[in-house]
């Protein structure tokens, strides 16, 4: 997100050791750093149960991470196209003795869709997605590779992160991700063509009187028609503190 106030995920600069929720994360101060997006993501997942999940373009692993903890009896695939993320998310995974359900699965998204993907076809429950957000000509593109490749479209597009999506889940599975309110109606149009059918929205944004920053998408593979917008999720009060919702998220007192 551009805004200031969404990129840190504490009030204060993380360390390379921290804690977010129940679960340990370390980064890389120099590089890329995941950011608010990841647990508004993780706090949007509603299903019940889910035995297999994937996240795509998984980062250092905290979205992974964070449905590990909600998910007790899921086995949970990090796909990430970065050598050093791959590698931060199994010191992640280790961090947390979850090595057992999680693992880290270093491929690039455009193969899932091939005869020769790295994961099983139709197997997943549910499948994740913080994306990079922005085409290669839009905004600022980091100095740092790490974190140009994660919020610019350098090594994904959008179309190609659908397709995997679809071909991973079941019938029915699910599959949750958050974007740019700007770029709406282009993941909309993707879906459809991949059979990912909308059935969730809900718009982020920095206070009441902003436009959205923001927004979180739920869509089921081979769903009916039926599309809810949910009320906006609004990150600060008018004085700068946390909503009562995001205190909620963050699991603050």
């Amino acid at each position: 997100m551009e805004d200031d106030k969404f990129i840190s995920v504490t009030d204060r600069d993380m360390a390379s050791h921290d804690f977010l929720r129940d679960i340990k994360i370390v980064q890389n101060e120099n590089g890329y750093r995941f950011s608010v997006d990841a647990i508004l993501l993780a706090s949007f997942v509603n299903i019940p149960r889910a035995k297999m999940i994937a996240d795509l373009g998984a980062g250092s692993g905290v979205i992974g991470l964070l449905l590990a903890r909600e998910y007790p009896d899921a086995r949970i695939s990090l796909v990430e196209l970065q050598d050093t993320l791959a590698e931060r998310a199994e010191e992640n995974i280790a961090l947390n003795e979850l090595q057992q359900r999680v693992k880290t699965v270093r491929a690039d998204i455009k193969d899932i869709a091939s005869v020769e993907s790295p994961l099983p076809h139709n197997s997943f429950d549910m499948v994740v997605s913080n994306p990079p957000f922005r085409k290669p000509k839009t905004g600022l593109i980091s100095p740092e590779d790490e974190r140009a490749v994660a919020r610019h479209e350098l090594k994904l597009e959008l179309k190609d992160l659908l397709e995997a999506a679809s071909t991973l889940l079941k019938h029915h599975g699910r599959f949750f991700m958050i974007h740019l309110p700007e770029r709406l109606v282009e993941i909309l149009r993707f879906m459809e063509r991949h059979a990912l059918e909308p059935k969730r929205v809900r718009t982020v944004h920095s206070y009441l009187r902003t436009e959205a920053k923001m927004v979180l998408i739920e869509a089921a593979k081979g769903g009916r028609t039926g599309l809810k917008i949910e009320n906006p999720l609004v990150i600060y009060n008018e004085d700068g503190s946390y909503t009562d919702e995001m205190k909620e998220i963050y699991r603050i007192s």
